[in-house]
């Protein structure tokens, strides 16, 4: 017999439509109750995401600033120095991230590049966080080579259904990044995989793109779920808005269907109110992207991060080496400095 927060790898369409169709305060105690089972309800895992090469993609993602196919006034950028990584990856372990991600917008890397990503995963290694990359494809032997080199997460969306796939990208399948994400499974390395909502799709592509995430073989260790960022002079400006409860209703289904995975609140934070964050935590959120800018486009700044988690209080997943008296001495520290600012103006 089949329990609430057994983990599943064959969930149905109609078992996942039951699911989002629940009276919302009936769907809440459920999720609720599985992060519970798994979890502490009042942790939130913290990573901080930097663009380590921005713009001139290939690829034709309309929801994307940073794909070549349109002008966003996105200025581009070669891949940054490994040292300029680092004092970022420094910054981020001063205030509060355990994870380390680094992105780049390319289709796939190039075989001359894979030195230069390679230092980059050891060195952010060496400061004491875990490592995450977003390259666009893997081959076999590059996931192997990261894996090697240390990587502990790749990150590589579905983004939507395979249903609805094909109206938001035409240069890659839905299969590329299954196969993708196969490399990494096999490479030994874990998987963030997750998708976007407010592309236009509907419901029932929802309910698609959470089956095929749960019903992997092994499911995703993270699970990031972004709001669409509308930009302009990208396909998807126009877009209407996503209900924000039914944005509230995935995290909460995906907490249920992915009872062990980190559930990432991702893109989309900063047009967010608090009492919005607090409800996706409460439905089973309990990882976050911290920092003021998520690849090209804005997010919370720290500081209203920190005073969020005091408010509802909640603690920061510890991993990093630091004490715990010194951690919280350095972000108590970072937000009097922001809070002396905020006391006065420019005359």
């Amino acid at each position: 017999m089949q329990h609430l927060g057994d983990i599943r790898h064959d969930w149905t369409e109609a078992e996942v439509k039951a699911l989002f169709e629940l009276p919302f305060n009936d769907l809440m105690f459920q999720a609720q109750t599985v992060h519970r089972q798994n979890f502490d309800p009042n942790e939130v895992q913290v990573s901080t995401l930097l663009s380590i090469k921005t713009g001139a993609c290939p690829e034709d993602c309309k929801y994307c600033p940073q794909s070549g196919h349109y002008n966003t006034g996105l200025e581009k950028e070669r891949l940054m120095q490994v040292e300029k990584v680092l004092e970022k990856a420094k910054k981020a372990k001063e205030t509060g991230s355990t994870r380390f991600c680094m992105g780049a917008a390319w289709k796939h890397p190039a075989d001359k590049d894979m030195p230069y990503v390679i230092e980059m995963v050891k060195r952010v290694k060496e400061l004491g966080l875990e490592t995450c990359m977003t390259l666009g494809m893997l081959d076999e032997s590059k996931a192997n080579q990261l894996a090697d080199a240390g990587l502990d997460y790749y990150n590589h969306n579905l983004d939507t259904s395979p249903e609805f796939y094909d109206k938001i990208i035409t240069t890659r399948t839905y299969q590329d990044r299954l196969d993708t994400l196969q490399n990494v499974r096999d490479s030994g390395m874990k998987i963030c995989s997750g998708g976007i909502l407010g592309m236009g799709e509907t419901a029932k592509d929802r309910y698609g793109l959470l089956m095929q995430l749960a019903n992997m073989p092994v499911q995703p260790e993270s699970v990031p779920i972004n709001m669409l960022v509308k930009v302009e002079g990208t396909p998807l400006e126009n877009v209407d808005d996503l209900d924000h409860l039914d944005f509230i209703r995935t995290i909460a289904v995906a907490r249920i269907m992915m009872p062990k995975s980190h559930v990432r609140l991702s893109a989309g934070r900063e047009k967010m109110s608090d009492e919005m964050q607090a409800m996706t935590f409460f439905a089973g959120a309990n990882s976050i992207f911290y920092g003021e800018c998520l690849l090209t486009t804005p997010n919370p700044e720290t500081h209203r991060d920190i005073q969020l988690f005091r408010k509802l209080g909640i603690n920061m997943e510890q991993r990093i080496s630091d004490s715990d008296a010194t951690q919280e001495a350095a972000l108590m520290n970072d937000l009097q400095k922001q809070q002396d600012r905020e006391h006065f103006y420019e005359a």
